[in-house]
């Protein structure tokens, strides 16, 4: 004993018109495929559920109980199904992001601005951290998608490529380098360094043969390496999209050669788990915007 849907909502058309004409005008069907469907499922419930006369409708008894159930029923489906419609157009939703904390004040604050313009009714929470606990917060489900560098070992995350950017060096105006054409990473072993704690500098130790590298401070925050720096306390490196915040410490951003490293960011998800459509067109955009600020 399955009733379908349509005959429920031809159910339910029927009892709250008490019409079988405007019944089959708000279903949007002819009177002969209503009476159909109201035949159906009494054949399916073995039972009556509208007593049928010459001038009115009346619900048996069973029809009185069920008129409720089924009304009920019907709300909630369609409500839940609007629900579902409203998160796919993105009239709806919320989207997550988890960033190091020097992303989360230069590129993302403009890209999620200029997304918002396009769906101002999606929620957007951007968690800022150091650059460690992006991955944690993706795959805690704290997190719908994390944007950051790329780390080794590699997380049971997947991984989408963003951007990849050279390092440059950062020092306060005025400074003896800001004279030098060309910086090398020789020049960076010159100077004290402040650099991030972690793989950040452990990467570099790796790949800059030429100049040891001995930091004289490691920090956690970008932010408070470019801090140190405006305060003359050392000099140290980063990617070209903190020039807005370089330039707001009063420092000097030069490219660094000899090697010219640079480094990868992804964005990264969940694997087996599917993105909510906002988080999923937020993603898409942000590839484009990020495309667009670097061509």
């Amino acid at each position: 004993m399955n009733p379908t849907l349509r005959q429920m909502r031809a159910f339910v058309a029927v009892a709250k018109t008490g019409n079988f004409t405007l019944a089959a005008q708000n279903l949007h069907v002819t009177q002969s495929a209503l009476s159909g469907l109201i035949k159906e499922l009494e054949q399916t419930l073995e039972a009556k559920v509208i007593d049928r006369s010459t001038r009115r409708i009346i619900l048996t008894d069973i029809g009185k109980e069920l008129y409720p159930l089924f009304s009920q029923m019907i709300d909630d489906l369609d409500s839940a199904l609007a629900n579902v419609a409203d998160h796919t157009h993105l009239k709806k939703g919320i989207v997550r992001i988890a960033a190091p904390q020097l992303l989360s004040c230069t590129l993302l604050p403009e890209a999620i601005a200029a997304w918002r313009g396009q769906h101002p009714d999606i929620q957007v929470q951007l968690k800022d951290t150091e650059v460690e606990g992006v991955i944690a917060r993706v795959l805690s489900g704290e997190a719908d998608l994390g944007i950051g560098p790329e780390r080794d070992p590699a997380p049971p995350l997947d991984a989408r490529p963003l951007f990849e950017m050279p390092f440059a060096l950062v020092f306060p105006k005025g400074h003896e380098l800001e004279r030098q054409p060309r910086l090398t990473w020789q020049d960076v072993a010159r100077y004290p360094l402040i650099s991030l704690q972690g793989q950040f500098t452990e990467r570099l130790r790796d790949e800059v043969d030429a100049a040891p590298l001995k930091p004289a401070n490691e920090v956690t925050f970008m932010t408070t390496a470019l801090a140190m720096a405006a305060a003359g306390l050392g000099v140290t490196v980063c990617m070209p999209y903190a020039a807005p915040l370089v330039k707001l410490y009063g420092l000097v951003m030069k490219p660094l050669e000899e090697p010219v490293l640079s480094r990868r960011f992804f964005t990264y998800t969940r694997q087996g788990r599917s993105l909510s459509p906002a988080a999923d067109s937020f993603m898409v955009f942000l590839d484009e915007f990020v495309r667009r600020a670097n061509p």
